[in-house]
Formats: C-alpha cells, structure tokens, sequence
C-alpha cells in the first residue's frame, strides 16, 4: 500500500509531520491556486519501489517530532528524500538539510567551516560524564541541552560542579532522544535579547529580535531551568518579537549573512533560520539552524510582511520553473 497520495499534475509536495505548523503555509498556496499535497509522515507507508510523482517536494520535518509522539519520522523521512533524490526529482531542504536539523553537533560543524562562532560545547553521551565535562571547562555557567531537541528540551542553567551533581543525579535530568547530550557555555544576552535570522530561496527575509526577558525564570538555586528555546508559534506571551527588515545593512548583518548564505549552499539548504546571541562584546555566538522554520504572524502585522506568503511564492516559482524546463525538454 502506499498511502502517500500523488496529484497527476505537477505539485507542490510538503513533508512534514505536525498539521499546525503546515496550516498556514496551504493556506496561501491555495490563495494563489497552486496545487499541492500534503504529505504527513507521522503515519506513512512509501513503497520504494515505485516512481515519484511530478513536482517540487518540500520537507518540513522537524527535530522536535518524538515531541508529539513521531519518533521515527526524521528516520523515514530520510528514507522518503533519498527515494526521491535518487530518482533526480526537485527536492528543497533534502537528507543534508535534514541531517542537519537533527543535530546540533552537525550545525555546529558547519557554522565551523564558514567561520560563525558557536559557544563552546563538549557532547556527552553518558550523564555520569557530564560532571567530568564540566570540569573540562573555562566557564563557571553552563548550560544542557539535548543534541536533538526543539522546544528547549533538556535546556538547564547550572552555575556550578554542585549543581551540575544535583542535576545529573535528579529527577528533572532528561535524556536526549539521541543519547547526546550537549555542555555548552552560557553567554548571557545583551539587554536579554537574541537574534533569529529567516531565509527563504537562500536570500535574506528578515531578523526578530527577541526579548527574553520572562523567558529565563530563573530560582535562586544554582540549578535553573533556562526555558524553551525560542519557537515563534509558541503560545506562551512571554517574549516579544519585533521584526528587523534592515539587519543586513547593521554591521554584524553584513559580516554574517555571507557566511551564512555559504553554510546554506554548501548544505543544499534553501529555507532556514538561524539564531544566535550576542555577548558583552557584541561579537554573536550561534546556537541553532532551523530547517523547518516558522514565523510570529504577530510581529509580522506590525512590519507588514509576510514570510509564509513570500515562502508560497517561491515554491510557486520553483514549480513554474520545473514545468518549463520539462516542456523545453520535451520540445
């Protein structure tokens, strides 16, 4: 049985496995009545055996799926890309984009290669050995993560070794999905902001800026939980998000979106976001890539833009662009 269902015409198809984060982007491709599918890996069977269909195939598949109870989507995921690459179709944010997403460590080497900065961090794949990791370290405040996260899972601030021993040794340590767990150091926000900033086709769309000011709740206690890592369809109004159209002319724009176009190019990358923070010095740290980025309608409002529409236009475009080289093929 195959139940991921093909159009006879040449489509737009959208991997994924969460309808909300989907929803809005079928809505525009409706507005501009262009034909899609919606192809929802979280209950899928693909035989490989078969011809992939005509179109430009999107994946939005996201780290954060075990989250929702899709354990085993990223992995079928890169079964269903590589089905399709193999057969040359168009495939936007294919298995690089996704190994990407699925692993910090893999971000982190990558911004290594185009010399973006990215805070120290040691992996660890027992969590007896993260009090040795600690000890490894120049920074007295650290912070865990999971290697495979989204939604700031396994994210705690710890300010010392006996924190780090309360907890390795307590009820609210997590393990990652991967087994990987990350030691990073922590760099405290100028005037508690960081920076996400969104790409679409490879070109510049905009920077948010986001106050993190009731995202860090933290307790007295040296163990503190540092929240969820920024998701601009989160429900909680706890952080405020205000869109800079003109980051690439500010001076840290124009030394990292060269760099950060070239990660996307050598990557296979078209869509993406990418966040970093700035220390007291104003020199930016990034911590995390997004291939399956979404957006704060909100804040979009208040720029009047509109990065879901400008994201529809260009898999408009890239399925105008397959159907005419297909007709001068055949012509």
């Amino acid at each position: 049985m195959f139940n991921l269902s093909f159009n006879s015409k040449p489509s737009i198809y959208i991997i994924h496995e969460n309808q909300e984060w989907t929803k809005p982007l079928c809505e525009e491709l409706k507005k501009m009545n262009v034909p899609f599918q919606d192809w929802d890996m979280s209950h899928s069977t693909l035989d490989v055996s078969a011809k992939a269909p005509q179109g430009v195939f999107y994946n939005r598949m996201s780290a954060s799926s075990h989250t929702r109870g899709n354990r085993f989507a990223p992995e079928s995921t890169i079964g269903l890309l590589a089905w399709l690459e193999s057969q040359n179709c168009c495939v936007i944010n294919g298995r690089s984009a996704l190994n990407l997403e699925i692993s910090k460590l893999v971000q982190y080497a990558s911004l290594s290669v185009v010399g973006l900065d990215f805070p120290s961090t040691i992996a660890v794949t027992k969590k007896e050995d993260l009090i040795d990791a600690y000890n490894k370290f120049f920074y007295k405040d650290v912070i865990t993560k999971h290697n495979r996260a989204g939604k700031g899972l396994g994210v705690q601030l710890l300010k010392s070794k006996d924190a780090m021993f309360q907890y390795v040794n307590g009820d609210q340590f997590s393990e990652s999905i991967d087994g990987i767990t990350l030691i990073q150091q922590y760099i405290k926000p100028i005037d508690n902001k960081i920076t996400r900033v969104e790409f679409i086709g490879g070109e510049f769309v905009y920077a948010v800026d986001v106050d993190t000011s009731d995202g860090f709740e933290l307790c007295p206690a040296d163990v503190c939980e540092v929240g969820q890592d920024f998701c601009p369809t989160d429900s909680l109004k706890r952080n405020t998000f205000e869109i800079d159209l003109n980051f690439e002319n500010s001076d840290i724009g124009q030394k990292t979106i060269p760099k950060m176009k070239q990660l996307m190019k050598n990557e296979g990358i078209n869509v993406a976001a990418f966040e970093f923070v700035c220390d007291e010095n104003s020199k930016p740290y990034f911590y995390d890539i997004n291939t399956n980025t979404n957006y704060n309608s909100d804040a979009e409002k208040r720029a009047d833009v509109s990065a879901m529409k400008s994201l529809a236009i260009y898999l408009k475009n890239s399925l105008y662009k397959l159907s005419q080289d297909n007709f001068k093929k055949v012509i």
